[in-house]
């Protein structure tokens, strides 16, 4: 048997990825697009950034219009303008969110500063300078309401999720409508209610805890559906399985179900969290106010910084604003920390 040692290793094939040669004419037509856009924006009324977006658009899909039907014929052409208006709708949808983060990064970052991870607003005025004050106050706020909403609400919508998916008792078509209709709740009205039913009522006064309450309200719905959505995906043949191997249904459920859609309930509780860190109305109602740090969540008022940011721009002065887009920036460093982490563990594989 003769082994060739001197063999060449064979390059697959990839017949769907675009040569060096193909991407000149491309380029060479989008700098095209950019040279017409700038003169007709020159030579007419047309000014501003949306027209060179528009004539950009439109003279670049005319021109790979022109190539693709040249070179490819019709259904090319056909294909490149399908291609073209899929990736304006993309664009127009990132377009907002990418204006969203610069704007909050811009004016966030003149008060991003170390000292507000150690300073409250307890000796401060929202209208002195930034180098004065912070916001570590609203920040273990924040993280109080998180984890008692959390508390409340995890059991909750963990067992009704199971209840809905694997009981399937003579309840469940009710408790899904509940749930739905829980999901358009705004949480304008949670607030009110649990100060309507509690506040109103009885002797106690705004708190962390009462202030976790809506949120917990809130985050149940999200928690149900999504968890839902995660058990739907189990494969029926484990439970099966375990029914088969003579275990109990809620044997089978707690041992083999659960495990298996671990990653997904845990994304689940992190968009719910997701969902109330940033929700202010509520807390206008429940949570009282406090600009130092209050470690008993059951007693006195509590700041977070949905309520930071809400007092910044009640205040009105160019302090107080600036140290709202701080706490803008926070907070949304907090939520995409959060979606990353769901999206970390969503894509983990169960071993």
């Amino acid at each position: 048997m003769t082994i060739l040692s001197n063999s060449t290793p064979v390059t697959p094939q990839k017949p769907w990825k675009v040569s060096k040669k193909q991407q000149l004419p491309n380029l060479f037509l989008i700098a095209a697009a950019v040279v017409a856009s700038f003169v007709i924006v020159a030579a007419t009324p047309m000014k501003g950034k949306l027209a060179y977006l528009l004539l950009f658009f439109v003279i670049g899909t005319t021109f790979q219009l022109a190539l693709s039907w040249y070179k490819r014929g019709r259904a090319a052409a056909a294909d490149t303008v399908a291609g073209a208006v899929m990736m304006a709708g993309a664009f127009i949808v990132f377009l907002p969110v990418a204006s969203l983060l610069i704007t909050t990064i811009v004016k966030g970052s003149k008060g991003f500063r170390p000292h507000i991870f150690n300073h409250t607003m307890a000796a401060t005025s929202y209208s002195d300078p930034l180098t004065s004050g912070g916001l570590i106050h609203a920040i273990i706020g924040t993280l109080f309401l998180i984890v008692i909403a959390t508390a409340i609400s995890l059991p909750l919508s963990i067992l009704t999720a199971l209840y809905l998916t694997e009981i399937k008792g003579k309840a469940s078509g009710f408790i899904q409508f509940l749930v739905q209709a829980m999901s358009g709740v705004p949480s304008v009205v949670a607030g009110i209610f649990i100060y309507a039913a509690i506040l109103l009522t009885t002797n106690l006064r705004g708190s962390t805890f009462i202030g976790a309450l809506p949120l917990a309200i809130l985050m149940i719905p999200t928690v149900t559906r999504t968890a839902q959505e995660v058990l739907n995906l189990v494969p029926n043949e484990l439970r099966e399985a375990g029914l088969a191997l003579g275990a109990t249904q809620w044997k089978t459920v707690a041992t083999i179900v659960v495990p298996a859609a671990r990653n997904g309930l845990i994304t689940a509780v992190i968009l719910g969290v997701a969902r109330i860190a940033g929700e202010t109305a509520p807390l206008l109602f429940t949570l009282g106010t406090s600009d130092k740090i209050n470690w008993n969540p059951f007693s006195g008022g509590q700041n977070a910084l949905p309520y930071y940011i809400w007092s910044g721009l009640r205040d009105g002065t160019e302090g107080g604003i600036n140290r709202a887009w701080t706490g803008i920036l926070v907070l949304l460093i907090l939520v995409l920390s959060l979606f990353v982490s769901a999206r970390i563990f969503g894509s983990r594989k169960v071993k």
